[in-house]
């Protein structure tokens, strides 16, 4: 079975809401990977981009890095979560019945066609990871429910809530799927499906607008 590529929003550190999806992520009967976002960490690389002139290229790796760092926090919160940083060891954690928590920087910090800015975050690199891994589903933990009155991918983009070029880097066979406050609410434990919303690529309005 493909895991579920699981996004915990770096919003989330330090918050009870972090402790809490960690609890319920780890009662899964799928398989799933953590990707953690950036959170304070990343926020501290936008602070010395600024300060110091740190290139876009210097600024895309450390907030990169700044994942890692969040991934490390999240994987000592729960005996059930364990660190990978390839492919293969994201196999090995799953197979020995584990949740890996996946720390990005050894297969993206190089690679040439991830576009080094601020408009590439962890969600789309949580789209690329998924893609990588043969995903059929997405899930994006956001420490927000402004999700909902989103209809479409690209109203999620426009009102920030999810990155520019999360469209473009998730496959078009994986499935969208956002969850917030609200929804770790009402989880049902163990987990056994997927929570959250699912997502549109388009509404209807816009693909008659495009017609």
């Amino acid at each position: 079975m493909k895991p579920l590529v699981v996004k915990l929003g770096g919003s989330t550190a330090g918050k009870a809401e972090m402790q809490h999806w960690i609890d319920a992520l780890a009662t899964s009967t799928f398989p799933l990977v953590i990707v953690p976002g950036g959170g304070p960490f990343a926020d501290q690389v936008r602070l010395a981009q600024k300060r110091f002139g740190i290139s876009d290229d210097a600024a895309h790796a450390m907030a990169i890095l700044a994942m890692d760092q969040f991934g490390v926090m999240l994987a000592e919160r729960h005996d059930r979560l364990r660190l990978a940083r390839t492919v293969g060891e994201i196999d090995y954690v799953l197979a020995a019945g584990h949740f890996p928590v996946w720390l990005p920087s050894t297969m993206t910090i190089d690679a040439a066609h991830i576009q080094r800015s601020w408009n590439v975050t962890s969600d789309s690199l949580s789209a690329w990871l998924a893609e990588k891994l043969g995903a059929k589903a997405l899930l994006l933990i956001k420490q927000t429910d402004e999700y909902l009155h989103c209809a479409s991918l690209s109203a999620l983009a426009h009102a920030a809530i999810v990155d520019p070029m999360l469209d473009k880097m998730l496959a078009s066979d994986i499935d969208l799927h956002i969850a917030g406050p609200q929804t770790l609410a009402a989880l049902k434990l163990p987990l056994a499906t997927i929570p959250g919303h699912p997502i549109m690529r388009w509404s209807i309005a816009e693909d008659m607008g495009a017609q």
